[in-house]
């Protein structure tokens, strides 16, 4: 298993990036936010990497953040989701809101990604979102989202009120995780009115 490469940029278009290692270079299926967060590197760059071996192919898919590709690991174990349909849907979500849209069983932003339908946005969701619940990699550093919080409970029915509003899932639920869970339903919809005016 190839765990990174680190080396020199020397191609890359909207979803190939090449890492010259020791002389080899190293092509590497990725996401536009890492061709955009790597394109211009004048020094060395690390991707962190994902080897997908199949009868008639063996592939490599390369990351900026270990987050992004924790978040590639976890879609592609769902059954119907190929590596292609992870880097689509990582190319419109960051980790953290496609998380948080499994989370809130919002399956309307994953089929933005080419080639996603709402029956597999809707597998994601059913198949992921205990463990993206426990995935505290995903949730990165800076994230104050609890993604269990927004699934249950109070949460979850302030989540809806907010959605029947006009607001989206991942939205509310943004704005519903940072409330004490014990707080009502309806003072848990004033918080987050107020909170999603802010946004």
């Amino acid at each position: 298993m190839i765990y990174s490469v680190r080396g020199k940029l020397i191609h890359c278009n909207q979803d190939i990036a090449v890492i010259e290692c020791g002389g080899v270079g190293y092509a590497c299926n990725t996401t536009l936010s890492t061709i955009a967060e790597i394109q211009g590197e004048q020094g060395d760059v690390t991707l962190y990497t994902s080897m997908v071996v199949r009868e008639d192919d063996v592939s490599l898919y390369g990351f900026a953040t270990l987050d992004e590709l924790n978040a590639f690991k976890l879609l592609i174990s769902v059954s119907g989701v190929g590596p292609k349909a992870g880097i689509a849907i990582l190319s419109v979500c960051t980790p953290q809101s496609f998380a948080l849209a499994v989370a809130s069983g919002d399956t309307k932003i994953l089929t933005k990604a080419k080639g996603v339908g709402q029956k597999v946005a809707q597998r994601i969701v059913m198949e992921l979102k205990d463990k993206v619940s426990n995935e505290t990699a995903l949730m990165g550093e800076n994230s104050n989202v609890d993604f269990a919080a927004v699934s249950t409970g109070n949460a979850q029915e302030a989540i809806s009120a907010l959605v029947v509003l006009g607001y989206s899932q991942s939205e509310a639920a943004k704005v519903i995780s940072s409330i004490e869970p014990e707080t009502s339903v309806e003072e848990m919809i004033k918080q987050g009115l107020r909170g999603l005016a802010t946004l």
